[in-house]
This record gives C-alpha cells, sequence and structure tokens, in this order.
C-alpha cells in the first residue's frame, strides 16, 4: 500500500513552495525533497497568518522515522532545509541523487545561511517550547532516548556553515539511468535518476517496489532544450513519444503549477531581455537582474556571455555572490551533465586562446582553471565576480553603466536588498525579474506590481511579452546589516572578553592541577607531600577538609602555632585522644598492632598514610603500550589520501577562508534599520524560469498514461485545470488525487509479504522464462521449517510410490473401453504479458509479412493485402483482435500465415509451464 502525505508544497495551495512530501511505500517511508522558505518575507497581514513553523513541525517529527531520501533538485525550494534537518532533527536516512545537485545545494544552501548569518543573529542555542518542557519531563527512561525538538531563538531554522558541509558530504551520488538496488529496510526497492531538466542535475525518480509497482516523481520539468542544458528525458522527440521505461507507471506524482500557463516563445524572450539589456546600458544607466546563486542563473550567464561576444559589449557584467567562484569551479568539472548549445564552437574563433595564451597557461599555476574541461565554453571573460556590494562601490562609480547580477533572487536580504534601495530611487535605471519570486517577498510584491500594470493580453502567462513600467511612489523595508563595534561598545566588549577568558583559563588551570595530583607518580606525591597548599586540594578533591575513618568519625586537622598540623580523632569515647607529629596517616585508627619481631617497648605501630592513585597504563597482550592517538591520526591520513585532488583543494580553501575571517573580522553588533525608497526606476519581467507551460504538461502527461496520479506544488486555478484538461482525455485515468497539507491519501491495499528461500535442488529443475528485465518460472514444491534457520525453504515434493497392490485394485476398479489410452494429466501453463498490436505488426513486418490495422484492437496480416476479397475468400490473410483484458483471438484459414502470427504472437510472452 502506498501513502503519500504533503508536508509542503500541495496541490490547491496558496504556498506552492517549498516542496516536501512524505511517501510511504508498505513500511518503508521516503521523503521527496527537503525545500526551505524564505525566512525574512516582507510584514504583511497575509505574511503574518501564514506560519511556516506547521510545516517544520511535521518534518522534524518525521525526520527521524524516514528510511529513504531523494533530492531532485539543487535549489533552495528542494533542499534547502535538508542541513537543518539532518543536523539538529536526525535526518539520518541514506540519501541519494545526482553529483550536480549535490554541489549546486551545497552552494545554495552555504550562500542562504551565511547571507542570513551576516544580518542577524540565528544563535547556536536552542529552546523549547512549554508543551516541550513538559512532555520532556514526563518521558519515562524507555523514551528518554528519543531526540527533542529543538526550536531556534530567533524563530529561523538556519543551519551552520559547518552543517552544511557535512549534510552534503553524506550524500550518495547517481548518474543518470544508473539503477541503485537499496539494503536494509529499504531491500527490494529500487531507485533510478532520469534527467528533468530545468536545473543542472535536475531529477526524475523512479521508484520500483515488488509490492506496489513503479513510481514516478517529477516535478519542476522542462521540455524545451535551453543553452546550457537538455530537455527532459520524458519526452523523447525521436521516439516519437515517451520515454519507455517512465512510460505506464502504477503512480505517478508530479506539479501543476504553470498548468494554466501559456509560454511565450523563447526567441521573444531572449530579444527582449537582450534588448532591455543594451538599451539601458547605452543610454548610461544600470541595471539589477536578481538571480539564485547556483542553478538558473548559468542560463543567464551563457546568454549574456554569447551577447557580450558577439556584440563587442564593453560594459562590465558584476556577479555579486560569495560562491560565484566555487560554483563555476564546479560548473566546469561537470561538463558531461551539461548540453544544450554550449560547445567549442559557440564561443566564436575570436574568443579561441592564441598559441602563446595556451603556452603562458599551460605554464603558471594560478590559471589551473582555465585550463581545466569546459573552461573554454564557461569562461565568461566579461563577468566579474564580488563578494559584497561594498566590493563593487569600491571599483565602480554608481554612475557608470553596468548590469548587476546578485543574490538572492527573492531580494529578502543580501546583497540585492541592499543595492536596490540605492539602485530603485535612480531614474531610467531598470530592475530586471527573471522569476515571480516567492509570494510576500520583495520580488514577489514586485511581480505583482508589474503585472496589474499590463493590460489584460499581455499579462505573463498569455504568452505575450510585456513592457517595461515607471514605478512611481514610496516603498518602506527593514535592512538589517552586522556593524563592528566602536568607542565605548567595543571597549565594554573587549572587557568582557578578557574577563571571561581570565575565568576560563583560571578553571582550566584547576582541572589541571587536580588532574595532576590524582594521576600523580608515587615520587611526585612523597616530595610534594609537606605542601600545605597541596594537601588542601588533595582533601577538596576527597570531599572537604576532613575525612572519615572507618567508624564514620571525622578526622579534623588542627593547626598550631607553629604552623605544623596534627590529625586529632573526635567522637570516638573508646580510645584515649592522642596527637602525633607525622603528617602521613593511615585510614582507621591506630591500633595496638601485633608484629612478628617483638621490640622492648612495645610492639611496632601503624601510621597514618595519604591515600595513593594508582596511574594504570593501559597495555595490550604483549605489554606494549595502546597509543589510541596514533591509530586516529593514521585513519585521518588515510581518509586525506583517498579524497580527489578537487576535493581536498576545495576544502583547503574553504579552510583558509574561514581562518581568514575568523582572524580579520572585528567584534561588531546586529543593526535593524527601517528606509524609505522612493521609486523612480523602471521595473520589467522577462519568464527565464525555464519550466514547462500548461500546453507540454497537458501533452506529455496523458502520453505517459499514469494508472494513477497525484497533483502536488500547483495553485487551486492550476490545479482545477490540469484535472479538467484529464478528465476531457479518455485514455487518462481518472484516479486523480490533489491532496492538501497534511492529508494522507492511500492508494492500493496492504499487502502482507513473506520471504522464502528456494532450495538449490527446486532451483536447478526450474524452467526459466525470460520476460522484460526478468526471469519468471513456474514452481510447485512445499515449505519447510528449519532449526538452522529463520527463513523457511521451498523443498521438492517428493512423489512416493504406490503400493502394488494398491495399484492393481485400482485398474480393476477403472473400467476402460477396448483400444482407449489411459488417462494423462496435461501440464498447466501460463502466458505473462500484454499484446501490443503496434509491437506485432513491426515483427511481422521485419519478417516479410504485410501488417495493416484496421480498427480499435484489430491487426490484419497476410502476404498480400491489396488482393481482392470481396467473394470472401480471405485466402492466407489472419486477423488477430483483442477482444478485452488479457484475451487475444486469431481468425484465419490454416496456412503457413497463421502458424508465422501465432508464433509471433507467442514470441511476445513468457511461457511458464509447470
Amino acid at each position: 500500500m502506498i501513502t503519500f502525505t504533503p508536508l509542503s508544497g500541495a496541490a490547491s495551495s496558496s504556498k506552492t513552495i517549498p516542496l516536501c512530501y512524505l511517501l510511504q511505500v508498505d513500511d518503508v517511508r521516503i521523503l521527496l525533497d527537503c525545500g526551505s522558505p524564505d525566512w525574512q518575507p516582507e510584514p504583511s497581514p497575509e505574511a503574518e497568518q501564514y506560519s511556516w513553523e506547521e510545516y517544520c513541525k511535521s518534518l522534524r517529527e518525521c525526520a527521524p522515522t524516514v528510511d529513504l531520501v531523494l533530492l531532485s533538485h539543487g535549489d533552495l525550494a528542494h533542499c534547502g532545509l535538508y542541513a537543518f534537518a539532518h543536523s539538529r532533527w536526525g535526518l539520518k536516512a541514506p540519501t541519494y541523487t545526482t553529483l550536480p545537485v549535490q554541489a549546486m545545494g551545497r552552494i545554495a544552501t552555504t550562500e542562504d545561511v551565511e547571507g542570513l548569518r551576516d544580518e542577524q543573529d540565528m544563535g547556536e542555542e536552542v529552546e523549547q517550547t512549554e508543551e516541550e518542557e513538559q512532555s520532556s519531563t514526563a518521558r519515562d527512561e524507555s523514551e528518554a532516548d528519543k531526540p527533542l525538538l529543538p526550536i531556534p531563538k530567533s524563530g529561523k531554522y538556519v543551519a551552520t556553515t559547518r552543517e552544511v558541509q557535512d549534510a552534503f558530504d553524506s550524500l550518495h551520488t547517481l548518474r543518470y539511468s544508473q539503477p541503485a538496488h537499496l539494503q536494509g529496510k529499504c531491500q527490494g526497492l529500487t531507485i533510478t535518476p532520469f534527467n528533468a531538466g530545468h536545473t543542472i542535475g535536475g531529477t526524475i525518480w523512479k521508484i520500483r517496489s515488488p509490492s506496489s509497482g513503479t513510481i514516478i516523481y517529477a516535478v519542476n520539468l522542462n521540455h524545451m532544450r535551453e543553452r546550457h542544458l537538455d530537455g527532459t528525458i520524458l519526452l523523447r522527440q525521436s521516439a516519437g513519444g515517451v520515454f519507455e521505461p517512465l512510460a505506464r507507471p502504477d503512480l505517478l506524482i508530479t506539479d501543476a503549477e504553470r498548468a494554466s500557463v501559456v509560454s511565450s516563445r523563447r526567441k521573444d524572450r531572449d530579444a527582449a531581455l537582450i534588448d532591455t539589456i543594451t538599451a539601458t546600458l547605452s543610454s548610461r544607466s544600470s541595471l539589477l537582474l536578481p538571480c539564485d546563486s547556483s542553478t538558473r542563473v548559468l542560463e543567464l550567464l551563457v546568454l549574456l556571455d554569447q551577447h557580450w561576444n558577439y556584440s563587442r559589449l564593453r560594459y562590465p557584467i558584476c556577479f555579486l555572490s560569495r560562491s560565484a567562484s566555487e560554483m563555476l569551479t564546479f560548473v566546469r568539472s561537470m561538463m558531461e551533465w551539461l548540453g544544450g548549445t554550449i560547445s567549442k564552437e559557440d564561443v566564436g574563433e575570436e574568443n579561441r586562446p592564441t598559441r602563446q595564451e595556451r603556452k603562458r597557461k599551460r605554464g603558471g599555476e594560478d590559471d589551473a582553471d582555465e585550463d581545466a574541461l569546459g573552461a573554454l565554453a564557461l569562461r565568461f571573460k566579461h563577468l566579474e565576480l564580488f563578494p559584497n556590494p561594498q566590493a563593487l562601490i569600491q571599483k565602480y562609480d554608481s554612475k557608470d553603466p553596468k548590469l548587476i547580477l546578485a543574490v538572492p533572487a527573492s531580494l529578502s536580504h543580501g546583497p540585492s536588498r541592499h543595492l536596490f534601495c540605492s539602485f530603485a530611487a535612480v531614474p531610467d535605471n531598470v530592475v530586471l525579474l527573471t522569476g515571480r519570486g516567492e509570494e510576500n517577498t520583495l520580488a514577489g510584491v514586485l511581480f505583482d506590481k508589474w503585472n496589474a500594470r499590463q493590460r489584460p493580453e499581455t499579462k505573463w502567462d498569455k504568452g505575450k511579452i510585456g513592457s517595461n513600467v515607471m514605478m512611481d511612489g514610496a516603498i518602506k523595508l527593514q535592512l538589517k546589516s552586522k556593524e563592528p563595534l566602536q568607542g565605548a561598545e567595543l571597549e565594554e566588549y573587549l572587557a568582557k572578553e578578557r574577563e571571561a577568558r581570565e575565568k576560563e583559563a583560571a578553571q582550566q588551570a584547576a582541572l589541571a592541577r587536580n588532574q595532576r595530583m590524582l594521576e600523580a607518580d608515587e615520587d611526585d606525591s612523597d616530595s610534594d607531600s609537606d605542601s600545605d597548599e597541596e594537601e588542601d586540594e588533595v582533601r577538596r578533591a576527597l570531599g572537604g577538609d576532613g575525612m572519615e575513618d572507618d567508624d564514620g568519625h571525622i578526622r579534623r586537622r588542627l593547626k598550631g602555632e607553629g604552623g605544623e598540623g596534627d590529625w586529632n580523632m573526635d567522637g570516638d569515647e573508646g580510645l584515649t585522644k592522642q596527637l602525633l607529629s607525622f603528617d602521613i596517616y593511615l585510614k582507621g585508627n591506630v591500633s595496638k598492632a601485633t608484629s612478628f619481631f617483638k621490640h622492648v617497648g612495645g610492639p611496632t605501630q601503624r601510621f597514618r598514610m595519604f591515600p595513593y592513585v594508582e596511574k594504570k597504563r593501559r597495555v595490550d597482550e604483549y605489554g606494549e603500550t595502546l597509543d589510541v592517538g596514533m591509530w586516529l591520526r593514521k585513519s585521518k591520513i588515510l581518509e586525506e589520501e583517498a579524497e580527489s585532488d578537487d576535493i581536498k583543494d576545495y576544502r583547503r580553501r574553504q579552510a583558509e577562508e574561514e581562518q581568514k575571517k575568523a582572524a580579520l573580522e572585528p567584534p561588531s553588533k546586529f543593526v535593524t534599520s527601517d528606509v524609505e525608497v522612493q521609486m523612480a526606476c523602471r521595473l520589467l519581467f522577462v519568464d527565464m524560469e525555464g519550466l514547462s507551460d500548461g500546453r507540454a504538461v497537458k501533452t506529455i502527461v496523458p502520453q505517459i498514461s499514469p494508472r494513477k496520479m497525484i497533483v502536488v506544488h500547483a495553485s487551486e486555478e492550476s490545479t482545477t485545470a490540469f484535472i479538467e484538461s484529464c478528465a476531457n482525455i479518455r485514455a487518462m485515468t481518472k484516479d486523480i488525487h490533489a491532496p492538501h497539507i497534511g492529508e494522507s491519501v492511500q492508494i492500493g491495499q496492504q499487502i502482507s509479504s513473506f520471504s522464502i528461500s528456494i532450495s538449490d535442488e527446486l532451483l536447478s529443475s526450474l524452467k526459466m522464462s525470460r520476460f522484460e528485465d526478468n526471469e519468471v518460472g513456474y514452481v510447485t514444491g512445499r515449505v519447510v521449517a528449519h532449526a538452522s534457520s529463520t527463513i523457511p525453504i521451498l523443498e521438492p515434493v517428493l512423489v512416493t510410490a504406490k503400493p502394488k497392490q494398491v495399484e492393481e485394485e485400482q485398474s480393476l476398479s477403472q473400467t476402460r473401453m477396448l483400444g482407449s489410452r489411459p488417462p494423462v494429466t496435461l501440464p498447466s501453463s501460463t502466458m505473462i504479458g500484454e499484446l501490443k498490436l503496434t509491437a506485432l505488426k513491426a515483427r511481422l513486418t521485419a519478417i516479410g509479412i504485410q501488417a495493416e490495422l484496421i480498427g480499435e484492437g484489430v491487426l490484419i496480416c497476410g502476404d498480400d493485402l491489396r488482393k481482392d476479397t470481396s467473394d470472401g475468400n480471405m485466402g492466407d490473410t489472419v486477423a488477430v483482435r483483442k477482444t478485452g483484458s488479457g484475451k487475444v483471438e486469431l481468425e484465419g484459414n490454416v496456412s503457413s500465415v497463421y502458424y508465422l502470427v501465432r508464433r509471433e504472437i507467442y514470441n511476445l510472452h513468457a511461457l511458464v509451464a509447470a
């Protein structure tokens, strides 16, 4: 049985992103994507009513129980919350994705968390709600190991940079069309990724279950070929239909976000984008283009670079992103995942390096990245990278014309938001949006304003390119920044830091002294026994100023005038008090012990002694000292040697950057300011999201022909339009579900599966027939349970011979006619498969038999179909007719054609005989 529950991004919802779904196949719980929302929406009544706490609560409750995680795209909407859930919520299940999604997801998440943490204090500590505190105190010992549900004090679930690196390092990567047979609790499941388009490494997941059939998870598809990517493999133009391994699934999970959208032509979109950029730069104005940090920005970079090359423009292209250099390095190393029109011929002959340039680069180490595979196609020599707006202002004046690409695309924080405040107030500047933006973000607000001022026939979803609009009025924004401390604040901070360091150093020194005394050797303890200070420390380590004897009485040390201390015995009425001038003592009272040797003055006395803690050394059975640190260091060396050179270079650069950041970053504080921006710029939206429109979705999905379908990631209008379109197609399934957030949909019935082992004797006697990718056979046996195995074994049935007398009695009792043969039981046989008349026609044509389809479910086969059959004589013509599910009729005269057609029908099935 299949159970599907949307945690976020459901159908008929006002919030279509992020995407996160829980799919349960029998007992296996699969998490499909793990996206994050925008944590800094614009203040509005709608934003206050809608909170992401419900989504985060549902995710952290189910995270420890998830058995498998599948990530489809490398943007924040699909994998932005995975790092936090992995490190804080116990999402430790095996996670699979493609190599580009791992790299792009790491970069996008790192860029987002660094940008948020540079503007406000997210805090490392977590706090619990009152309900969680009460539940945690009421838990019994059996539930003590269950993870708590941490809630950040900032209210935003933002991971640290180290947590992001550790989370994405744990991913398992696959290639396209590479099946992975899972083990453990997921044993029996097979997952296979296929190309989805839209982003580099974007994935359609095919999940194959032996009990629940085939499940296809396909969201955010793009069937169109782009400059840097090929279209989805789901629709094969050359084959004239859907990709065969993805056709006719038992369940299709797909999105319908753009089911009611008619996209404009790609040529018109590119022309509008390029013309606007060229006209604005020629008028000595600048453009601000908000973009993401890893996925869709590649299409823009390739388009701009090609236009700059062929038009020979000299204006700078500025890309503001902390991780831009790392992103381009990863992309250049993954050229096999790219497609579209990216090739060495696309950049033109003028961009090819000369022989002197190649020789100079070959001899230098600084330009190693330029010599990498794909550097020629992705050099972007007109592109300049800046980590922050301050670096951009230092190099270029605000009046210089330039094109600025700034992250993030939502304009909710980071460089794009800070630049917008100063950029929007300048007349003739252009803010160019390439995506609609998430709802309640600044990008979403600007898109709504632009779309509201378009004519009804030029709306963005009507297949037309709108015009730019002049913005007016004022908009209030909240800016958050991190400023260094100065003056009295800096002195107060340094004083507190100094006091904390001194206190910590004193604590460390006290702990070190206690450790040294407890583990000191005998010589050291004897030589230092006269020190009053260390005696006091020993007494404090043992629990107080005095010590107890065997009877539980307290011994206190008495200080004399001369500074010498004695030990006094209190509370012992049966013994005489006596003062001993010895600093060492024996546990217990001074007793009159007898000795083998007798003294003149009486028996020898036992004096008190200090306790001695023996320092035990850990050795093995051969007497060698165990050095655990040596093995740990050796293990670390082996792990470093096993890593590739690219990963080593990346980790080394990252460590150097962290050290520089920690060393150079001064003490700072987080400041929030309210800014009122007078809008004077122009605003234009050009759809560059790279997604299939409604016409493509309504054409592709019926060709897939799923038996059941679940619609997700769509607004109410799009969901209604898509379901109505599917209802008008007769061959399309009517079993379509569109669950809301938190609503569970159950598909199929609960199936009880059992494990059984086939014995070698029975396995050797089986006759297997091949059907598609499987081998099937008919088996008869009996189930036997052995004490040595927990899995029952299927063994052959032993046929026992009947006694001779019983056989004679049975033969006499049975009367037979003269000349008749004894009845023989024929073996039962089964044909497995579904006959496709198109496939039969192709096979018959290959062996020289003509075949034509004359109606629904009827195929006419013969040597010469043009022969006149008006007299009713069919000749050697044979008709193949499908009368129902699993029923095929073969009608015609007995001839060679009849037997050939029957043989080909048999060859299209798997014959399983007992």
